[in-house]
């Protein structure tokens, strides 16, 4: 997923989110639901915002959908641009792009 810090808020990518699908699978759809009760801004088609308060939360979280086996890297890995430092609460779950 492709994220960039602006005052100590990670922010997602809108395209990168996993979407809410009505009976789809019910891994995604529990992914989604887990992100979203976390961001402090979760808008319809618009970037995700988390608090640093909740990067450890979310990091946990990530790693264990991405160890669950049934989400790829591409969906619970973060990707920070490569002239930004990676901060310490996110480290185990990130990457440049």
């Amino acid at each position: 997923m492709k994220v960039h810090l602006k005052d100590n808020i990670l922010i997602v990518n809108s395209e990168d989110l996993p979407s809410y699908k009505k009976g789809g699978s019910i891994v995604r759809n529990s992914y989604f639901w887990a992100l979203k009760s976390i961001a402090c801004y979760s808008g319809k088609g618009c970037d995700w915002e988390f608090d640093r308060e909740v990067w450890i939360a979310l990091s946990r979280m990530l790693l264990a959908f991405n160890q669950s086996g049934y989400l790829g890297g591409s969906e619970t890995v973060l990707e920070f641009p490569a002239d930004t430092q990676i901060p310490e609460e996110l480290r185990s779950v990130s990457t440049w792009q």
